[in-house]
């Protein structure tokens, strides 16, 4: 009789908080509000008292992760004077990250009111984008962003709210990090890679010793492990599929240029030497272009 092959289970294995999947496993878990409120005060500078009572609207997970591992994987709250908050994970670099932020947090805010209704049903709606890529310019490791007049500062409304925590910056030696900053310890926490730096953490902030633990019971689970590689494949594969269309774009755009040259009478080994192009493929240019 076959014997039943046993996972061996890796003490050390940890999964990354970083991971959409996790992040909502830990933070959009109706179990883990108070973490979530703690989370929320800590990058929002708000008291927590501003979160009591606390709705989540998308607390489910394993069936919505099935059905669309593609999917976003964003936690989204409603607080009891109808605000809604929308935090998401992006490990895939997107170009366009401002506009698409606007377009997803447009959506949340018109999706308040259906005809018929008046707008002062319409609440105030944050986005909370914490990313695995640099998106602005600024020496800052997180930024806020509201609707203001560009002389004066006058801001026009408070509806608009939009939050970047851009992870990579934590690494930049001219941008000013506080260690005792909580939002600061909660992305080395997200970007953290093992436990001993988790455990480093957890020291120092009793809220992400929570969430060091969850995450250690999490990891342990078989089937959640499962769903979580998945998640990782998918992530490698979108970011495989970027870098190769990239360099597909960057061989288009030599191409096109050695051709431009050619047309102008440069000679194809000077041709070649500027674009980084082989000979035999400037020739083969050079004759496409001439028929």
């Amino acid at each position: 009789m076959p014997k039943k092959s046993v996972r061996t289970i890796d003490d050390n294995f940890i999964m990354s908080p970083k991971n959409d999947f996790v992040f909502k496993y830990i933070f959009g878990n109706e179990k883990n509000k108070d973490l979530l409120i703690v989370f929320l005060s800590d990058i929002l500078t708000l008291p927590e008292e501003e979160f009591a009572e606390i709705e989540i609207l998308n607390s489910e997970l394993l069936k919505e992760f099935k059905e669309d591992k593609k999917g976003i994987l964003d936690v989204r709250v409603r607080t009891k004077s109808g605000k809604q908050i929308d935090i998401e994970i992006q490990v895939v670099p997107t170009e366009f990250m401002a506009e698409r932020t606007l377009f997803y947090w447009s959506k949340m805010y018109t999706s308040q009111i259906k005809p018929g209704d008046t707008y002062d049903m319409l609440k105030k709606c944050i986005t909370i984008n914490i990313v695995d890529f640099k998106c602005t310019p600024l020496k800052k490791l997180y930024s806020s962003y509201h609707l203001s007049e560009d002389k004066t500062g006058y801001r026009l409304t408070d509806i608009l709210e939009i939050h970047f925590l851009e992870i990579p910056k934590l690494f930049d030696e001219d941008i000013e990090k506080d260690e005792d900053d909580p939002v600061v310890q909660w992305m080395e926490f997200l970007d953290a890679k093992s436990k001993g730096v988790m455990e480093m953490l957890a020291k120092k902030n009793k809220h992400i010793k929570k969430a060091y633990d969850i995450l250690q019971i999490v990891s342990n689970d078989e089937k959640a492990r499962m769903l979580y590689e998945a998640r990782e494949a998918e992530i490698s594969d979108q970011k495989t599929r970027i870098k190769s269309a990239k360099e597909e774009g960057k061989e288009e755009g030599k191409e096109e240029a050695a051709i431009n040259f050619l047309k102008l009478g440069v000679s194809e080994e000077i041709v070649a030497e500027g674009t980084g192009l082989p000979l035999e493929k400037i020739l083969e240019l050079k004759k496409k272009y001439q028929n």
